[in-house]
This record gives C-alpha cells, sequence and structure tokens, in this order.
C-alpha cells in the first residue's frame, strides 16, 4: 500500500541528522565537506552495521571489518542546518543536501564559484521502499537527465558511459564471457558516477551494500514516474554515499582514498607473468614447466613470474586445493627452484571451496568450517569446478585462521612466492544458507562478496607473516569495492575474438574509475580457439601497457598461449616483450601514485580532459598515468587509424616519429603491425628502462624521456625509486629523482636533483630529447650540449 510518510527532524549532533516517521529512521552523516551519508537502518543484524569496503586511508582492515558508527576516519567538518516547515537543509562549504521532509526527498547541490547548483534529485515519485510498497528488498530511485553520463560499476561490458544500460551486481564465474554484453561478471562495486554535460558537474554513489543488486540507468521507463534510474538491492540495509567532484577525477580519487590505500607489489609483479592451464594439466607437469623457463632463455623473453594454474593439485581428473600432485610434479621445491634460479617468482592458484570428495572435507565439515545449510546441520553444497562441494566460511574465525596455516604450509613453505586467489566468486544460490557471521549466524547471501574479502585478506596475512619482510603480492579474480588494499587483478576468463581487445580496455576503465587502478587482462585470451597472429600481436601491444600483464590461455583447441607460438612473429613479439620491460619503471611510478595519492594508472581521455567536449565520445584509448596517451589498434587487417588528441593547451608529441602536433587535433595514425600508436603530453618527463635488456639482464639502467614545451614552460617530475621488493620503503628507505624542464624559445634547462636515503642502483641518467629539437640544452648548469641524448650524472646515497 501507499502512502504518504511525513518525517520530522528529530536530533543533530557528533555530524548526525537524524529523521524520524512513525516507524522509520533514517540518518545523514556529514562526513567530509564534499561526503555526505544516506543510511535508513531498517534491518537489525551485528554484520549489516559493519562494513569491509568503506575504510577510509587505511591499508588493511580488520576481519570482523569496520564499524560503521565509527566516524572517526573521517574530518567531520562543521556544517550549517536550516530547518522550514517542509525541508531542512544541510550544508558544508562544498556540498548541500535539501531534504524534504514529505517523502524525504534528498535534493543535492554543489557550490561553484560561491553559487549552489542543482545537481541531483530522488525521483518525485515512490523514491525509497517504504513499508514495502516497491515489494521485497531495498530500492533508491533518483532523477534521471538525458544529458548525463553514467562511468564505473566496476568491472562491466560494453560502452564506458553506462547511460541507458541495465546492471546486475552480482560474482558469478562467466569463462568464456562476450566482453561486448555478458553481464553479470566477476565483481561486486556498487558505485557509479553521474556527469552532466549541461552543468560540467559529477558526483559519485556508492552503496554499502553486499547483496546481490541491480543498476538501471535509464534503460526502464514507466510514464507514470518520469525519467529515472535506480538501484535495487535483494536484502540488507539502504546505506549511501554522496561524494561531489565537482570534476570526474575528483569523485574518483576521493572513493579511492575512502575505500583505502592501492597496494604498493614488488616490482616483479610488473613483469611478464607467463601462465597456462595447459602445462600443470599436463601428467608431465613438472617437465613441461622447466621447459617454459628453458624456452624464456632460449627465445630470450623476459619474464619476471609464473601463475601456477590449479591442475598442481590435481587427484585424478579434479582439483583439490592444497594438495599437491606428485604425479605431476614430483618435487615441487625443485621445480620452483628452478624458477626462482631464473628470477621468476611463483604465483600459486588457490580456490576457497572444498569438494566432497576432498581428502580433509570430512574433518572441516565436523568443524563447522563451511557456509552451512538452512538448517545448521550440514555443509551447504554447491556446484563448483569439476563437481559439487562447499566453501569455507572466511567469517567464521577458525576457518579464517586454518587457511592462513594452510597457504603457510602447503604453499610458502615450498618457496612459493604469492597467491593466486581464483574461483573465488562464491554462486550459493539457496539464500538460506547460512555464514558463521563471527559468531552471529545470517544468510550467506547479504555478505558474499564479503566472504571473497576475507580470502584475500587471509591469503595476504599468510604471506605477510610467512614472509615479514617482503611485499606482499596476491592476485584475486572476485572482489569488492576495496580489493585494492591486497590485491592485483584481471577480468577474468575473457574470449579470444578482436571485440575483447576493444571491450576489455573499456571494462578495465570502468575498473579505475571505480578505485580498483591495478589490473589487466589475460592477454590471448583465454577461453577460445588460439588468436590468430595478428590478433595476438595486438593483444600483447594492448597488454604491455597494463599494470598486469599476463599471457594466460585455456585454449578450445588445445593449443597453448606463449610468445614463440608463431615462429615468423618471434623477432616482433620478443621486441614487444622487452618493450614492456622498459616502460616498466614509468608503471611503477605510476602505482606509487596510486598508492600515495589515490591516482589511478589507466584512465580513459576524459578523465583528465573534461573539458573538452570531444573525449567523452567512445573510444579506444586510455592513458598511462597523465603523460602517456595509448591508441592500440583493435580491429583486424588495419593498419592506420584515427586519433584524437585532447585539449591539453601544450600539444603532443607521436613516442614513435617525434612528430610535434597540436592540441585538440585529428590524426590518422600509422600503424604496421609493429607500431603502436602513442603520443606524450608536451612538458612529459617520463622514466624508462634503459640498456640492454635480455632475459637474464637484471640491471637497472635509468633512461629519461623528454618532451618539451615549445614556447616557455617548466615541468617536474618526482621519480620515484626503491629496492622495488622489501618492506623498507615504509621506513623511508626511498629516493626521488626529481627532474626539472625549463623551457624558453632558446634554452631547455634541465636539472636534476636526489632527494631520499635509498641508495640508487645507478649513477648516471641518460635523458632523450625529440628528434627535431633544435634548442640548445643546458643539464645542471652545464652549457652547449645540443645533442638529442645526453647522459647526467646522479649522486647515488
Amino acid at each position: 500500500m501507499i502512502k504518504n510518510i511525513r518525517f520530522q527532524l528529530e536530533k543533530s549532533r557528533n555530524n548526525t541528522i537524524t529523521f524520524r516517521s512513525d516507524d522509520v529512521i533514517a540518518h545523514l552523516y556529514v562526513l567530509e565537506e564534499d561526503v555526505f551519508r544516506v543510511y535508513f537502518p531498517e534491518e537489525q543484524h551485528p554484520l549489516l552495521n559493519k562494513t569491509w569496503t568503506i575504510t577510509p586511508g587505511a591499508e588493511d582492515v580488520a576481519k570482523e571489518g569496520r564499524d560503521k558508527d565509527d566516524l572517526s576516519p573521517f574530518d567531520l567538518p562543521t556544517f550549517e542546518l536550516k530547518e522550514t516547515a517542509n525541508e531542512v537543509e544541510i550544508f558544508t562549504e562544498k556540498l548541500k543536501a535539501v531534504v524534504e521532509l514529505d517523502g524525504l526527498k534528498f535534493h543535492w547541490y554543489a557550490k561553484i564559484n560561491n553559487e549552489w547548483i542543482h545537481v541531483a534529485n530522488d525521483r518525485k515519485t515512490q523514491n525509497y521502499n517504504f513499508h514495502k510498497s516497491l515489494g521485497e528488498g531495498v530500492y533508491h530511485y533518483m532523477e534521471r537527465d538525458r544529458n548525463e553520463s553514467y562511468y564505473g560499476l566496476g568491472e562491466k561490458g560494453g560502452p564506458l558511459n553506462k547511460a541507458g544500460k541495465r546492471y546486475r551486481m552480482q560474482t558469478i564465474d562467466a569463462m568464456g564471457y562476450d566482453a561486448e554484453h555478458t553481464d553479470p561478471l566477476y565483481k561486486h562495486i556498487p558505485y557509479y558516477i553521474t556527469y552532466n554535460h549541461d552543468n560540467k558537474i559529477a558526483y559519485g554513489l556508492y552503496y554499502d551494500n553486499y547483496s546481490d543488486a541491480i543498476f538501471d540507468l535509464g534503460n526502464e521507463l514507466d510514464n507514470y514516474h518520469g525519467y529515472y534510474r535506480y538501484y535495487q538491492a535483494s536484502k540488507g540495509n539502504l546505506d549511501y554515499y554522496f561524494m561531489l567532484g565537482p570534476r570526474i577525477k575528483d569523485v574518483v580519487e576521493t572513493f579511492s582514498q575512502l575505500t583505502g590505500q592501492t597496494i604498493m607489489p614488488p616490482k616483479w609483479s610488473l613483469g611478464y607473468s607467463g601462465s597456462t592451464m595447459t602445462y600443470t594439466d599436463a601428467p608431465d607437469a613438472q617437465d613441461q614447466l622447466k621447459k617454459f623457463v628453458e624456452l624464456c632463455k632460449e627465445y630470450d623473453i623476459p619474464c619476471d613470474s609464473f601463475q601456477l594454474s590449479s591442475g598442481y593439485t590435481s587427484i585424478g581428473d579434479k582439483r583439490y586445493v592444497f594438495n599437491w600432485d606428485y604425479s605431476k610434479i614430483p618435487s615441487p621445491e625443485e621445480m620452483i627452484n628452478n624458477f626462482q634460479e631464473n628470477g621468476i617468482r611463483l604465483c600459486a592458484n588457490i580456490k576457497p571451496a572444498l569438494l566432497k570428495d576432498h581428502p580433509l572435507y570430512e574433518e572441516l565439515a565436523a568443524n563447522n568450517y563451511f557456509i552451512l545449510s538452512k538448517d545448521l546441520n550440514e555443509p551447504e553444497i554447491s556446484q563448483f569446478w569439476d563437481d559439487i562441494g562447499s566453501y569455507l566460511d572466511f567469517t567464521n574465525a577458525d576457518t579464517f585462521d586454518w587457511w592462513k596455516n594452510k597457504v603457510k604450509e602447503q604453499l610458502l613453505s615450498y618457496g612459493i612466492d604469492s597467491t593466486w586467489n581464483d574461483n573465488n566468486e562464491y554462486e550459493i544460490w539457496d539464500e538460506n544458507a547460512q555464514a558463521n557471521g563471527f559468531g552471529d549466524m545470517l544468510s550467506v547471501s547479504y555478505i558474499k562478496p564479503i566472504q571473497t574479502m576475507l580470502m584475500m585478506k587471509a591469503s595476504y596475512e599468510a604471506q605477510r607473516e610467512f614472509y615479514p619482510n617482503v611485499r606482499p603480492y596476491l592476485i584475486s579474480r572476485s572482489g569488492a569495492a576495496g580489493m585494492q588494499k591486497y590485491v592485483q587483478t584481471w577480468s577474468g576468463d575473457n574470449f579470444t575474438e578482436w571485440k575483447t581487445i576493444r571491450y576489455n580496455i573499456k571494462m578495465g576503465l570502468s575498473l579505475s574509475m571505480s578505485g580498483v587502478y591495478n589490473f589487466g587482462h589475460d592477454v590471448g585470451g583465454f577461453s577460445g580457439k588460439a588468436p590468430d597472429p595478428e590478433l595476438f600481436v595486438r593483444w600483447i601491444q594492448n597488454g604491455i601497457f597494463h599494470p598486469r600483464f599476463t599471457i594466460h590461455s585455456w585454449n578450445d583447441d588445445k593449443t597453448v598461449n606463449v610468445p614463440w607460438m608463431y615462429p615468423e612473429y618471434l623477432e616482433l613479439i620478443r621486441e614487444l616483450m622487452k618493450k614492456r620491460v622498459k616502460w616498466i619503471p614509468f608503471i611503477y611510478n605510476a602505482m606509487h601514485k596510486a598508492h600515495k595519492d589515490y591516482k589511478p594508472i589507466l584512465t580513459p581521455t576524459l578523465y583528465h580532459f573534461d573539458h573538452d567536449a570531444n573525449t567523452f565520445e567512445e573510444n579506444d584509448d586510455f592513458l598511462v598515468g597523465d603523460q602517456l596517451l595509448i591508441a592500440n589498434v583493435v580491429e583486424q587487417g588495419a593498419r592506420s587509424r584515427d586519433v584524437y588528441l585532447p585539449d591539453n593547451k601544450h600539444g603532443w608529441y607521436d613516442v614513435n616519429t617525434d612528430k610535434y602536433y597540436e592540441a585538440g587535433t585529428n590524426i590518422t595514425a600509422d600503424a604496421p603491425l609493429e607500431v603502436i600508436p602513442m603520443y606524450a603530453q608536451a612538458g612529459a618527463i617520463i622514466p624508462i628502462r634503459d640498456g640492454e635488456i635480455t632475459f637474464s639482464n637484471k640491471e637497472e639502467e635509468r633512461g629519461v624521456l623528454l618532451f618539451p614545451y615549445q614556447q616557455s614552460g617548466v615541468a617536474e617530475e618526482f621519480i620515484y625509486e626503491d629496492d622495488g621488493y622489501t618492506n623498507k620503503y615504509k621506513d623511508g628507505d626511498y629516493t626521488y629523482l626529481k627532474v626539472k624542464m625549463n623551457c624558453s624559445d632558446e634554452w631547455i634547462d634541465i636539472t636534476t636533483e636526489v632527494d631520499g636515503d635509498y641508495l640508487l642502483p645507478y649513477d648516471k641518467v641518460t635523458f632523450y630529447l625529440p628528434k627535431e629539437e633544435h634548442r640548445k640544452v643546458k643539464v645542471n648548469g652545464q652549457e652547449g650540449i645540443n645533442n638529442h641524448t645526453f647522459v647526467a650524472k646522479v649522486k647515488g646515497r
């Protein structure tokens, strides 16, 4: 039954404003100048007052979660409150909520140039699900402007702009998915950005609810309600954060900070990581793995890690987590040592479910370590890979500890470097299945993504405790908002076809705009037939600019995706693999900015150039950091492509030819198979790995690419350096190489400075200027240098 509900302002204290009707209560929290929270505490359970995702600035969160009532992580700014008979205004210096007491409708305003600009409204009709008038579950209806774009939702297929689409927020194992159309996928990030093209203002909404959900961003139309969009969750409470930009980049970086720091990984995690299910599924897996290392050496393919697929855990034709199949791998220690002696780290696949005939199943069932059936008498049974089994319950503290111990005993003690947390979507379809809830039982359907988060946290703690002086590096396929605190991720088991490159790019950029910055895609495609040579080359060209660079496959035709799979293209692919190594210092520098300053590593062009309306057109391009534009070829047979160089005020350089282009220019880029169209902003200062790059050469030589302003201007870059492996950086053992480039009509004046306690592994830097540059160059005060390549000494400490 629909009835009008009248609210009253009940109280305001500790930055919390409470509204109440006869039987409904709502809270508005003023957390930051530009972040408010709206909360309707309808369902009561201790875990529903916990969050594992809103952890401002944190590197970690307690396994039991953070109390939502704890406001200490926030600044809690001063605010003003004005009350009239029909509405209440709550505002800071940046953000205002006008709350209409009749029906509790929120109207949102941003202060721009000292003027309040209206940015959003709840829907005028049935905005919330009071008295279940809309059915079961949680609903939030908002008005929709047809001139709005929507971005985010984590890992989603299709275009970057989600306007007009409907998505399910549910974690599922979508092997072989269509990157344009398949939904849902692997991750649960109920968050999106709204950008209005009229007022140029962006804001974000994050719903801190972990049950399955739907986002409709203009797919649905109902004549009785006008234009609207909505969020619907199957259960739990409505609890959302409103984050004002006003720019898109402001929203993204605010949300990243709210959900926690991006973990600082070891540098080796940015190198090429080999992987295929074929090797570990083979009966002679150890020989196959040894041969992989030998072929990397033979073909001179730099490789820093290998992801050990789950075939190493086999008993017969099934997979059993924490089991070593000694028939395939007679000596795990010898196998691991062979990799590590050749400079290749190992990441072992682990899964959070045990099949019913797992040797440890009965023991764990007796201890109630699994998600339980509704009557609590036995483990809940789900379909899993190979057979039926049961998911571990990480909200049971004993299960959590058991997992940590098994990671240490069965993997780390053998010398495994890293955990690959896989198949962790928690596909439990029985909504009556019960989780321990750290002593307060509840249906697992409230917290499936939190089971995934706790799995990766337990693996993280195991690695941190076993290797206390070494940075943990973990991979996870599934996850929730804030997963960046623990892991690197990827877009799951993609399908081998041309359009996958295009839509994986957009999928990754949506992840990036959702606060998850350290990601990549299975290069070459995971499922389907082997990529043809052209597709494989173009896929590698795209992959080498992503933080995770892994060639991984389980091809239907029994082939294996490896750099040497096409001998006639080996030389070209080898050069691309070495080019990846060349760019690692630049990506590592961007990774440090992600960790320290919440800056994304990869972004769409609109992220930095939202003043340029052309960047909002769908394109296949992305920026690495804020300096390098990558314009991959994603169409079969193409040997050129159109590129738009955004209006950055200073212009762009073609990195391949050194040609300069004015800002805001449409060009046609030559793109033969061996060329990646890429463009550096004028003023860019980009560190690279210099010198000879081979499989065996790990020496760090440093080069810096300089792209000067055409007119007068000063550019500066702080290049971060540390040992790339230990936790010493947390104690201040790091150094910045500061490079300043002062451009005038006649001179380019370069100065360098070393600031920090880390002893640099090099004592000189080679600088590279565009070949067309004819101005005189001065380096650290030394005049007369007018070469395009020159060396500057630096002082290590």
